[in-house]
């Protein structure tokens, strides 16, 4: 868990004790999402990773301070059968935060991340940090809070992706824009002259030619009438074995630019760190601010 709220980087996700990443050996199905709070006055990140395999869902809940140093974290096993609905008690340097949970009625999509019917809730020294999902009828009820908003900030999400040639995904950039449909379109497979597309709702706004010479770039587009910087990572593709992945950056935050200064990799580990850090720092400053990591892994 450590490593994650430094964005991305590798075993970042290690909150279930696995080992998954942008660029590890394996892919598995999962979601991460970080959310930006205070606790106690101090600033803290709330990490929530969804997971599924072959064994059923799992829910992993991990908060780091603002030096990266993990504070507690919680894991919710894949269940088939059990473990849907409950509440979990964590001391915090002499304070209590409390998790609640029910996904027992949840939908799921395609994906590992529930679509409706359920809610999570953290609680810090009896006041709602954070609360997500759309039963929040429900979980005031159980948790005995009053109905106000919750007070993280929706700041960072990486998925993992699977196809042959396109690749989707949905994403709200902003906190008050529409949800969108990203779609990827690359065939690299007995391809002399790959070519690269990104649309947004089905409107392509990222065209690469040419792809053998520029793997790796930038493109700003307009998403909601505000900019957001597009950055993709292709290489492993082109020149990496079979179970490598492509790595793809939507953020709302003009810094992203500053990753390609010295023409490192987005995958790289380093420079992810400072993408996040950055990301932050300018979010804070700027009231905005909202990354998007998407790991795709072409299906063989």
């Amino acid at each position: 868990m450590r490593n994650f709220p430094s964005c991305f980087s590798e075993n970042g996700v290690q909150i279930a004790d696995s080992s998954s990443s942008c660029i590890a050996k394996t892919a598995q199905n999962l979601v991460s999402c970080v959310y930006q709070c205070r606790l106690s006055g101090i600033s803290c990140l709330i990490t929530t990773t969804w997971t599924k395999n072959l064994m059923g869902q799992g829910l992993s809940i991990g908060i780091d301070n603002s030096a990266n140093q993990c504070l507690c974290k919680f894991d919710i096993k894949p269940w088939l059968f059990s473990k849907r609905k409950g509440s979990k008690n964590l001391d915090v340097d002499s304070n209590t935060v409390d998790i609640y949970w029910d996904l027992s009625c949840a939908k799921f999509g395609s994906g590992p991340e529930p679509i409706e019917g359920f809610y999570l809730a953290i609680v810090f020294n009896h006041e709602i940090v954070l609360l997500i999902g759309d039963l929040r009828k429900e979980a005031y009820k159980r948790i005995d809070a009053n109905p106000i908003a919750s007070k993280a900030i929706f700041v960072a999400k990486r998925e993992n992706i699977f196809g042959k040639r396109f690749y989707g995904a949905r994403a709200q950039f902003f906190e008050k824009g529409q949800i969108h449909d990203l779609t990827i379109e690359c065939d690299t497979v007995g391809m002399h002259d790959p070519s690269l597309v990104i649309r947004v709702d089905s409107k392509a706004v990222v065209q690469v030619k040419r792809l053998r010479w520029k793997f790796r770039g930038n493109h700003t587009i307009l998403v909601d009438g505000l900019p957001v910087e597009v950055l993709w990572d292709v290489h492993n593709w082109l020149f990496g074995n079979v179970v490598s992945d492509a790595v793809f950056m939507f953020q709302t935050c003009h810094s992203a630019e500053k990753l390609w200064n010295n023409g490192q990799s987005i995958s790289d580990p380093s420079i992810l760190s400072l993408s996040c850090s950055q990301r932050f720092r300018d979010s804070q400053l700027q009231g905005l601010g909202f990354s998007l990591i998407l790991c795709a892994w072409k299906n063989e």
